[in-house]
C-alpha cells in the first residue's frame, strides 16, 4: 500500500514540475538557479568544516 502512495507521490510530483516548467519557464530557472545556489553553499559549507577540523579545530 505505502509503494503505491510513494508512486502516486512522485507522479504528481513529476506533473508538476512539467507544468511550472510549461507554464512559466522563466521562473523554473529561477528555482533552479536557488536550488543549486542551496546545495552550492551547503558544499562550502561542509568543506570549511572540515577545512577547520583539518586546522585542529581552532
Amino acid at each position: 500500500m505505502a509503494v503505491n502512495a510513494k508512486k502516486i507521490a512522485v507522479y504528481v510530483l513529476v506533473v508538476f514540475v512539467l507544468y511550472v516548467i510549461i507554464t512559466d519557464p522563466a521562473k523554473a530557472a529561477d528555482y533552479v538557479q536557488i536550488g543549486f545556489q542551496g546545495i552550492s553553499d551547503a558544499a562550502k559549507a561542509v568543506g570549511d568544516f572540515f577545512t577547520w577540523l583539518a586546522d585542529g579545530a581552532h
